[in-house]
């Protein structure tokens, strides 16, 4: 009995680090940064991966009990992959907790931002949510992000039509932006 949870384990990590490399190497396509004005700096490519982890959640949200738990575990490696990141730039082990604790806020009030705006279809507010977390400097000349909230659009349907297979084997793809 034990040896079967230990091997349901070891596939639930395969399972795992199949989709976030599948969603994170989805949220370094370079078409975000050249041509959907997302900068390409370490807050940048946090906006990015927040954003495909939120479409991947919304989809999952409404899977059954497995599909749920495969997105708790990528939640988790997500986090992981925060605090790494940050100990990487030089943060001490003193200040990661508080940085990953405003990371983590950032990344649920994002949630919630986006979250409205897709419910609703609402491009404009999802641009403008999308604006005002990418340039959040106050008086920025900030690009328009309409572009990438008509990727977010077409992707939240998208990931609605997958089936829960997909979810389960934890093979969920987003289209890349330049051909969605």
């Amino acid at each position: 009995m034990i040896f079967g949870f230990l091997r349901q384990k070891k596939n639930n990590r395969i399972i795992v680090d199949r989709q976030y490399s599948a969603l994170t190497s989805m949220a370094r396509d370079p078409f975000f940064y050249t041509d959907l004005n997302v900068p390409d700096t370490v807050m940048g490519r946090f906006e990015m991966l927040s954003a495909v982890m939120i479409l991947f959640f919304r989809r999952t949200r409404s899977s059954e009990r497995s599909g749920q738990e495969l997105a708790q575990e990528i939640v988790d490696a997500f986090f992981q992959d925060v605090d790494h990141s940050i100990r990487e730039l030089g943060v001490g082990d003193q200040g990661v907790p508080k940085r990953m604790k405003k990371l983590a806020g950032m990344f649920y009030g994002r949630l919630e931002a986006y979250a409205a705006a897709l419910d609703t279809g609402d491009r404009p507010m999802l641009a403008e949510a999308l604006r005002r977390n990418i340039y959040p400097e106050p008086g920025a000349d900030a690009p328009d992000m309409h572009g990438l909230a008509d990727w977010m659009m077409k992707m939240d349907g998208y990931l609605a039509s997958r089936s829960e297979d997909d979810v389960t084997a934890g093979k969920l793809s987003l289209l890349p932006p330049r051909s969605a």
